[in-house]
């Protein structure tokens, strides 16, 4: 059994050194609650609002019998402090628990985290932790295609494009031009799609003039 937390596509991750005895989720809506082998109950909801996670637990500052993967343990101030920047960033984290009967792997938006220094534990930190299921949204683009019907009279449709595939990682800031970059290529370099270039050519200062002829070594700054 694990449970971890990382941020930006698991660019930064850690894993919780010691598990919480028990997982509550809710959606105020009804529940079932399941006994899982070793970790109490987990409350498990199933319906259309966003779920919340809530559990506590600790970061030990040291190797006590019951640590997950003692040979991983780090610091209790490393795991708050990057507790705390990811939820300052205001970007989704991903929350991944594997037991023996249930599984969890799911975007979320850190909501509260709540901490202390356990007095005359050596530096523990014990901690609660409220996490709320993140939906990635990406608006459908519509494409108009003119065809005919069957007795040939012209017609046209309106076709909606698929929506990109939703990802927690993180965009750059900045991005260096490079020989045969042009700004469709470096927004779809960066968000996976190439309709952003206005927004970069706009937030950069750029002509279009300048936007044609872009400087290979010239750093651009990129919108969030």
């Amino acid at each position: 059994m694990m449970m971890s937390l990382s941020f930006n596509n698991q660019a930064e991750a850690f894993l919780f050194p010691v598990l919480p005895p028990e997982i509550e989720m809710s959606d105020g809506q009804n529940s079932k609650t399941y006994t899982t082998l070793g970790l109490g109950e987990i409350n498990v909801i199933k319906a259309s609002k966003l779920t919340d996670i809530k559990f506590s637990s600790e970061f030990p500052n040291q190797h006590y019998p019951y640590v997950v993967r003692p040979q991983n343990l780090r610091k209790p101030n490393e795991y708050k402090d990057m507790i705390i920047k990811w939820k300052e960033s205001e970007r989704p984290v991903r929350f991944i628990y594997t037991g023996q009967s249930f599984d969890i792997n799911m975007a979320v938006s850190i909501e509260s985290f709540v901490w202390k220094e356990v007095a005359g534990s050596g530096g523990d930190i014990e901690f609660t932790m409220t996490l709320k299921k993140y939906k990635f949204y990406a608006a459908r683009k519509a494409e108009t295609i003119k065809t005919k019907d069957a007795s040939g009279k012209e017609k046209t449709v309106v076709q909606k494009k698929p929506a990109p595939r939703p990802t927690d990682k993180q965009p750059p800031n900045t991005h260096k031009i490079a020989k045969g970059d042009s700004l469709w290529v470096i927004s779809k370099k960066a968000y996976g799609k190439g309709d952003r270039w206005r927004e970069i050519q706009k937030l950069n200062g750029l002509t279009d003039a300048q936007a044609k002829r872009l400087k290979v070594g010239t750093t651009l700054k990129l919108p969030s």
